[in-house]
């Protein structure tokens, strides 16, 4: 089996040309490992690619799922896998993309959860909110607060009741994990751009749709992008303080993003050319063809 190329990096970094650029060349089918990309409707706010930005390119596991449904870890792992392998079986190659880590790492190392189980990976919240709703289901705990990966683990089994079954760090098929970066003043100046584009094309009215019509379910009231909308909409924010409050939580989770890869993962980091991506472009497929 040839190497699936994952490609990984914090949001706004450039993963999504990137995919589209490898896969022409290596004659790939891109699978989505964003976890709110897999919601219909949420468009705008996840910067989901357009059709027309597909290039002809298969996408898989965008769109999928209703917002009022729920899409677990384990739900993503099963339907990645089997994916694969149908790409496989084809004779194409496989190219993952996107900014949840463990999404990609449940794929595609040895995680294994009990059926039915719910394993979130709470990419809203920080870690002190995550500390404090273990702390309302123990009533204390000894994790550290920078020990994100525990954190979730501990938090996953008080919503669940229950235990993983097995967690391992063995990747089960041949791996080139490829990530973006950029010097991190730029990156944030990115974001906060991106932000202000989302507002521009829409992303008040796509958020609207949802609140009209009452929805409340959990990619809406806790994903980036939408729960500030949403205080905005029910009177806790102003427009201009939810706005600045998406800015803020992207450039909070491109942080975290940054501080799961470099510990989850052995990623071959690439710093790009902002004012060349096509030299960044070629850079990594030469070094995708060693």
């Amino acid at each position: 089996m040839q190497s699936i190329i994952v490609i990984v990096g914090p949001t706004g970094v450039g993963k999504t040309q990137l995919s589209i650029a490898l896969a022409h060349e290596l004659d790939a089918e891109i699978i989505n490992a964003d976890s709110m990309q897999v919601y219909k409707g949420l468009d705008i706010g996840t910067a989901k690619i357009k059709e027309d930005e597909k290039e002809g390119i298969v996408h898989h596991l965008l769109d999928i799922v209703d917002v009022n449904d729920n899409y677990s870890v384990f739900d993503y792992q099963r339907d990645c896998r089997k994916i694969i392998e149908d790409i496989t079986n084809r004779g194409k190659r496989v190219i993952i993309v996107g900014g949840t880590g463990l999404y990609i790492k449940a794929a595609l190392f040895d995680y294994h959860f009990q059926e039915g189980t719910l394993q979130e990976d709470f990419h809203n919240l920080s870690n002190a909110e995550i500390l404090n709703l273990i702390k309302q289901h123990h009533g204390n705990s000894d994790i550290h607060i920078n020990n994100r990966q525990r954190l979730i683990r501990s938090l996953n089994k008080c919503l669940n009741n229950e235990k993983y079954t097995k967690e391992g760090n063995k990747p089960l098929y041949p791996l080139k994990i490829i990530g973006l970066s950029m010097e991190r003043s730029l990156l944030y100046e990115r974001i906060n751009q991106r932000v202000e584009k989302m507002i521009e094309n829409g992303l008040i009215e796509e958020v609207r749709y949802f609140y009209d019509n009452n929805v409340r379910s959990k990619p809406l009231i806790s994903g980036i992008g939408y729960k500030e909308i949403y205080e905005y909409f029910d009177g806790n924010l102003t427009k201009e303080e939810a706005i600045s409050q998406i800015k803020q939580n992207s450039r909070h989770y491109a942080k975290r993003q940054f501080t799961f890869f470099n510990n989850q993962m052995n990623v071959k980091w690439f710093t790009i050319d902002d004012n060349n991506f096509t030299k960044t472009i070629d850079i990594i497929y030469n070094e995708l063809k060693k």
